[in-house]
């Protein structure tokens, strides 16, 4: 597989799970497209080594189970930084006053 087709199915997989991520807590999110991309990536990544980690080495792939699970993680991380919670996406910084 060459390298263009590895990043474009990196990408599509990052945004099926960014999507999930989305659809996981209830609310509105203005999230962009690119941004649910970055979501679903960073969710994969992060775990991909946290099951490196407790595996000892012995498992490579993240799943698509804990790739959500770390995705909807970070996305109630941004809610909770926007001043929301959990079912509040909270304030853009567009909306703020001031």
């Amino acid at each position: 597989m060459s390298w263009v087709l590895y990043l474009i199915s990196l990408a599509i997989f990052g945004l099926i799970v960014g999507a999930f991520a989305r659809l996981a807590l209830p609310g509105k999110d203005p999230l962009s497209l690119l941004e649910t991309m970055a979501l679903g990536l960073a969710g994969s990544f992060i775990g991909g080594i946290l099951l490196f980690a407790i595996s000892g080495g012995r498992y490579y792939g993240a799943g698509w189970f804990v790739s959500l699970v770390c995705a909807t993680g970070i996305l109630y991380f941004i809610r909770r930084r926007r001043g929301g919670g959990l079912t509040d996406p909270g304030r853009v910084d567009s909306e703020r006053p001031g």
